[in-house]
């Protein structure tokens, strides 16, 4: 019997609480009573540069690193680097995405364009697909910083851990002035 282990990638740029919200899922996993094991690449990104989280779950996990191809769900922050990390997503994975779009430098001097029909690519090669504008209602939750949350709420209704253990989660990892603001941002993304 093979082990169930889930395979989940966030992806974007440095300062959108990518790492945070790997934290969150981690110990989300981990209060549910899974094995967790958590990597993350940082591609400078303090200066904007790519961020990677892997994150895995099961009854048994040895490696951090999601193989390419097997990702479970892929939880994207901005729609550049979702695309980027869709061959590590298996055929009938699930993708949610933050509707952001942030140049890079290339992009920004005028070097080269932003690239056209982003959304289209992902919802044709992945049908399981969500994008979320979880700015907009990070904003409407009290704090556009928020929008990490926002995701997580959405990636969480796609992951077998039950609400008690995330809103545990958020408790502990989410400084207490910024608490009550991510708690209502995750429940408004759980809805989607």
């Amino acid at each position: 019997m093979t082990q169930q282990i889930t395979n989940v990638l966030l992806v974007g740029v440095g300062g959108q609480g990518i790492l945070l919200a790997s934290e969150i899922l981690s110990e989300a996993a981990m209060l549910a009573g899974f094995d967790v094991k958590k990597s993350e690449i940082h591609g400078m990104s303090q200066r904007g540069g790519s961020v990677v989280s892997h994150v895995r779950y099961g009854r048994e996990v040895f490696s951090p690193i999601v193989p390419e191809g097997e990702g479970d769900i892929l939880f994207g922050f901005e729609l550049m680097e979702t695309c980027r990390s869709l061959p590590l997503i298996k055929r009938g994975g699930t993708v949610v995405a933050n509707d952001l779009r942030i140049s890079p430098p290339s992009v920004l001097m005028g070097q080269e364009s932003y690239p056209a029909g982003l959304v289209e690519r992902i919802s044709d090669l992945f049908p399981d697909f969500l994008l979320v504008d979880g700015q907009e209602i990070a904003r409407d939750a009290g704090n556009v910083r928020a929008a990490n949350t926002v995701l997580l709420g959405a990636v969480s209704r796609r992951l077998a851990i039950a609400e008690e253990f995330w809103m545990k989660a958020l408790e502990k990892m989410v400084p207490p002035k910024a608490l009550e603001v991510n708690n209502r941002a995750f429940l408004v993304g759980r809805k989607l």
